[in-house]
């Protein structure tokens, strides 16, 4: 090895030795007499020294030639720091330098790479590689490798198999858009990269397999957020011969174990919600529980007053703030526009604020008398000091919209505290959804997610009432996992398909494989799959999942760094039979 030691391994006891460290020049601090040097690699910083008089006066002036980010060898001797920092685990020394060695020298990095950098998103990934220089962006790897490795020791000790499957797959139509690679030796046919492994890991566990896992690359061709990547990387696990509590129970000990060997902490059991009771008390399939302010429905208390906005509503509900009965006519002004914003496209907000003194004022006292108010404030367990804020309209829409207000709410009072977890099950999802630009019922989740036996014959009647054996672990408003039941008998898949308004000949010709090895003794099996990504910036505390990325792409699917995707060239769309109109 070059170095006998990193930049961030020596201690007060290590004083005297001579030690030969390397690294990236971090920051160079010149006082004319004494001139310090930060050398930082990936396991820390550590101070080098030097001082007029009694370093070498060559080894002064080659040190003052060095730059940022220049590679550089030193040799010295270990010494008690006369200032010491409590700041970085190597504050207590510095190194006495002998002996500088420049490896490799830098240009002047395009931003600054400390851990507050004056770099923009685009900048910093266009250079990632130096972006990955700076600490909070290695310790979020570090913590993703963390996290992988302690869910490969979890999952190991239960006899799970680490299976990997196929990357060029076939084309499938639900869900998301495919990303499709050309086929050079096919003309016209194509592979696509997978969106998941479902299939494969159904048919392992047809082949025996009975308890799989992956740590998985997929690919879906969307619209990007800061929480989505075209690709992305899965905890993708399958079980045979469980029921639906056995995977609960399982998946909940892999989160347990992973607070508590990565965070040091313990979560409590986690509860089970249904899905029609996450839409009607959070308005979301994916409710923050880290603070309570349910939804409260109003219609019986509140119509009937000649409000015709709540008069001719579906459903009038509301939320109670607490402690904010004081807001402002600006502030209340404020919450109006929110919920007014296309995107969420509320027409207006109601509110009523409950006074100190016990009295009451709304934006609706021409309509409702102090005993009419005093009963709404009642039905909604407001006290003194709290704002109730009320939303009508269409039952679904209207939920959706308050969801909204609620975490606008409780972000405003400091209630989404990201160093707080409050983790949940939604169970009970609709099996499928109507959509209105196809006039068809889509699966909610997959086609191979099993209805309730109880609601088999729904199917018939009314499908939208079917409910499936599906289940969403949910961890601070944010869905992290999610999994289902299968079908595993062919007549059951095919009645599946038909009501997702597949003909026999398209099933067979995309499923047919899947079908016809459930011919051939497919045991009862479920699974579920987390998003890697997205856990691992819950665990560290972003909004973002990049930073736990290597290598990501930006909002618009684009990799800055190596400047993909690009075009190719006539001769290579040539080979694969492709013709590029002009």
């Amino acid at each position: 090895m070059l170095r006998t030691h990193t930049c961030g391994e020596l201690r007060i006891n290590d004083v005297n030795k001579t030690v030969t460290l390397t690294g990236w020049v971090q920051r160079l601090r010149d006082k004319g007499s004494l001139l310090w040097i930060d050398l930082r690699d990936r396991y820390g910083i550590t101070q080098l020294f030097l001082e007029e008089g009694k370093s070498d006066a060559a080894l002064m002036i080659s040190a003052r030639k060095l730059g940022r980010e220049f590679v550089v060898r030193v040799t010295g001797i270990v010494a008690e720091r006369l200032s010491k920092n409590d700041k970085i685990p190597t504050g207590a020394i510095e190194i006495k330098v002998d002996r500088i060695e420049v490896l490799n020298e830098s240009k002047l990095p395009p931003f600054t790479i400390e851990d507050e950098t004056d770099g923009g998103d685009d900048l910093r990934m266009t250079y990632r590689y130096l972006d990955l220089r700076r600490a909070p962006v290695r310790e979020s790897l570090q913590l993703r490798h963390k996290m992988a490795q302690q869910t490969r020791i979890y999952l190991d000790s239960l006899n799970f198999i680490e299976v990997e499957t196929p990357v060029l797959i076939k084309s499938t139509p639900e869900g998301a858009r495919d990303f499709v690679v050309p086929s050079r030796i096919h003309h016209g046919e194509f592979y696509a990269l997978p969106q998941s492994p479902q299939t494969f890991k159904q048919l392992l566990m047809v082949s025996g397999f009975d308890r799989y896992y992956q740590i998985v690359k997929c690919f879906r061709d969307e619209d990007l957020r800061a929480d989505r990547q075209p690709e992305f990387t899965q905890i993708d696990c399958e079980m045979a011969f469980i029921t639906q509590e056995d995977i609960l129970s399982t998946f909940e000990g892999l989160v347990k174990h992973l607070f508590k060997s990565v965070k040091g902490i313990d979560i409590p059991p986690l509860p089970h919600m249904t899905y029609s009771d996450a839409m009607k008390f959070y308005g979301s399939d994916k409710p923050d529980t880290r603070f309570d302010m349910k939804f409260v429905e109003l219609n019986d208390v509140i119509k009937g007053k000649g409000f015709q906005v709540f008069d001719g509503a579906e459903l009038v509900v509301g939320i109670s703030a607490s402690g904010c009965a004081e807001y402002t006519r600006k502030q209340l002004d404020e919450l109006t526009e929110f919920v007014k914003r296309p995107q969420i496209g509320a027409k207006g907000l109601v509110y009523i604020q409950c006074k100190a003194d016990g009295s009451f004022k709304s934006s609706v006292d021409k309509f409702y008398s102090a005993d009419d108010l005093k009963r709404v404030a009642e039905k909604m367990n407001a006290q003194p000091g709290d704002l109730v804020l009320i939303l009508s309209g269409e039952t679904n829409a209207t939920r959706k919209q308050l969801n909204e207000l609620r975490l606008l709410m409780g972000e405003k009072l400091g209630l989404r505290d990201k160093n707080k977890f409050s983790a949940l099950w939604v169970l009970d999802f609709p099996l499928l959804e109507w959509n209105e630009e196809t006039k068809r019922y889509h699966a909610m989740h997959h086609p191979f997610t099993s209805p309730k036996r109880e609601d088999l014959s729904l199917l018939d009647t009314d499908p939208g009432k079917v409910r499936a054996n599906a289940y969403d672990m949910v961890i601070n408003g944010t869905e992290v996992g999610g999994g289902s039941i299968r079908i595993h008998d062919r007549p059951t898949q095919q009645l599946m398909f038909s009501k997702l308004g597949f003909t026999e000949e398209e099933a067979k010709k995309q499923f047919g494989f899947l079908m016809e090895a459930f011919e051939f003794g497919a045991p009862p099996h479920g699974g579920i799959a987390f998003g890697f990504d997205r856990l691992c910036s819950l665990f560290g505390g972003a909004d973002s999942i990049r930073d736990f990325i290597a290598f990501p792409k930006n909002n618009a699917g684009r990799d800055m760094m190596i400047d993909t995707p690009s075009t190719i060239s006539e001769e290579q769309l040539k080979e694969l039979g492709i013709q590029v109109r002009p």
